[in-house]
């Protein structure tokens, strides 16, 4: 079953760029993809048509058979967005009231949310640090709070917008744990960025995009070579000849 499905999406924003030209895409329920390209090639203006943070001038998005445009609330429930920048979705003034945010504003009653709560701080790995106040996190520790956020709104998609910036090698740690974890729990799970060597051989497939439109689309093992030339690191093991381990996909 297609969880996500995306026709002739087109986006242009006011000032005339065109961010977006005509991807068709579709991702299955419990996959794990890396979408992958240099800068500006339409990343993080794709992801954002998820949960309807930006409306396509053509084309649709549907999530889980309904346009997300049509019905922002219900794609919000199901498709939960990490964003680059953990700071900008840290409000709560503890690790627990920040997690409790999200189902706070779905009006759920106190034991419901506590019940979240305690759930998604399990999950990230954060049970005991649920009364720290955030500033006082590591960046990986930060990024898995922002997952924690998310989780607690239960949703069937996790998407990470280059989630591994700017952390050192045991912020990375943390976070390619948790993202695993939450692929192996049943998650679907979706991760930008312009480095794949990090995550890469977790991931089911490899879709690249240039200029705003999708130019590799497959099986990491059967799309890697020669991604350089699109602005996207090739990982090492590639280079020196050796594959994607099959059981990952």
């Amino acid at each position: 079953m297609n969880i996500i499905e995306i026709e002739n999406l087109t986006h242009r924003f006011p000032d005339g760029t065109l961010a977006l030209d005509g991807i068709d895409l579709s991702i299955r329920e419990g996959e794990f993809v890396v979408i992958a390209g240099r800068n500006g090639s339409g990343k993080t203006t794709l992801l954002r048509h998820f949960n309807a943070l930006l409306a396509p001038t053509k084309g649709e998005v549907r999530i889980a058979g309904v346009s997300a445009a049509k019905d922002p609330v219900r794609s919000r429930q199901l498709v939960g967005m990490v964003f680059q920048d953990p700071d900008s979705q840290i409000v709560g003034e503890t690790v627990a009231d920040d997690v409790a945010f999200g189902p706070g504003n779905l009006g759920m009653p106190p034991e419901k949310i506590q019940l979240r709560v305690n759930a998604a701080l399990a999950e990230s790995g954060l049970s005991r640090l649920a009364e720290r106040r955030p500033h006082t996190l590591s960046g990986g520790e930060k990024r898995k709070l922002a997952i924690a956020g998310v989780l607690a709104m239960e949703p069937k998609v996790v998407v990470f917008d280059e989630p591994f910036d700017s952390l050192d090698y045991a912020g990375i740690r943390q976070v390619l744990g948790g993202l695993v974890h939450l692929h192996q729990a049943g998650h679907t799970v979706l991760v930008t960025t312009h480095d794949i060597e990090k995550v890469i051989f977790h991931a089911g497939r490899l879709v690249v995009l240039d200029e705003g439109k999708v130019v590799r689309n497959g099986p990491p093992q059967e799309v890697i070579k020669g991604v350089e030339a699109l602005g996207v690191k090739e990982p090492c093991a590639s280079k020196l000849g050796l594959e994607v381990p099959s059981w990952l996909n």
